[in-house]
């Protein structure tokens, strides 16, 4: 495993291709209501990065076709932005947007609810899975372990009773959108790989109110849940240094 230190200047600019992740998810997200395809957010994430002079990251990933994933209900990740899926009142969605500026990553996501009338389980869910970001992010630091980011989030998660899922992982990031390590939302304090100032991670709880279990659908992305219950998915781009964590994409 190479893990990629950067350097404070580096860092830099990885702080600004986080903020062009974090104003293209605020563009997305106040045109998220009842009504809107998934595809008008695909649109509005397009037009945002070029005037931002900033270019996809997912866009041609391995053969990805949109610069969005947009997981709705019960999809868990890599949900493909489309004409026919139109937001519905009650609706949970899941906006994942990465962007290379100076040939530098930024990757986050936000789980964003439709209209006014989310179920509490679901306002639940959204307040469980950012908390559980918030908390991982709190024990950043020179020194600690992936295995204590993963518990901090499987606590936090399992404490509502809800579950992480296991398939799906964050990253180190950097000049590459996926660079050693990954980074477990589950795990045991204490254990795995020490952080080092420089390390720079995407955290990304991905939660269901349901089983853990998530499958592909046909089209070779989208993962749902296997027990079709709801999922929230948040996500930071987080340097390492030596004060503590340092939130890129905030």
């Amino acid at each position: 495993m190479a893990i990629m230190i950067k350097t404070p200047q580096e860092i830099e600019k990885m702080r600004r291709s986080g903020a062009a992740v974090r104003e293209v998810l605020e563009h997305v997200k106040a045109l998220v209501k009842p009504g809107v395809t998934t595809l008008d957010l695909e649109n509005a994430a397009e037009s945002k990065m070029a005037e931002l002079g900033a270019t996809s990251a997912f866009k041609g990933y391995r053969g990805y076709p949109c610069v969005l994933c947009t997981s709705v209900n019960e999809q868990v990740v890599h949900g493909i932005p489309s004409k026919e899926r139109v937001l519905r009142e009650g609706d949970i969605v899941s906006i994942d947007c990465g962007v290379v500026l100076d040939g530098y990553y930024g990757d986050s996501a936000i789980t964003v609810p439709v209209g006014t009338e989310v179920t509490p389980k679901a306002k639940r869910l959204l307040d469980v899975t950012r908390a559980s970001l918030e908390t991982a992010i709190k024990v950043v630091r020179p020194g600690a372990t992936l295995g204590d980011i993963g518990a901090a989030v499987q606590e936090v998660v399992e404490a509502d009773g809800f579950s992480v899922v296991r398939e799906f992982v964050g990253h180190g990031i950097g000049t590459r959108m996926h660079e050693d390590p990954q980074v477990p939302n589950y795990g045991q304090r204490g254990a795995g790989t020490k952080l080092r100032a420089g390390m720079v991670l995407a955290i990304e709880p991905m939660v269901n109110v349901g089983k853990p279990g998530v499958q592909v659908l046909s089209d070779g992305w989208t993962a749902v849940t296997e027990d079709g219950s709801l999922s929230a998915h948040f996500e930071h781009t987080v340097a390492v240094t030596a004060e503590g964590a340092v939130i890129l994409t905030q």
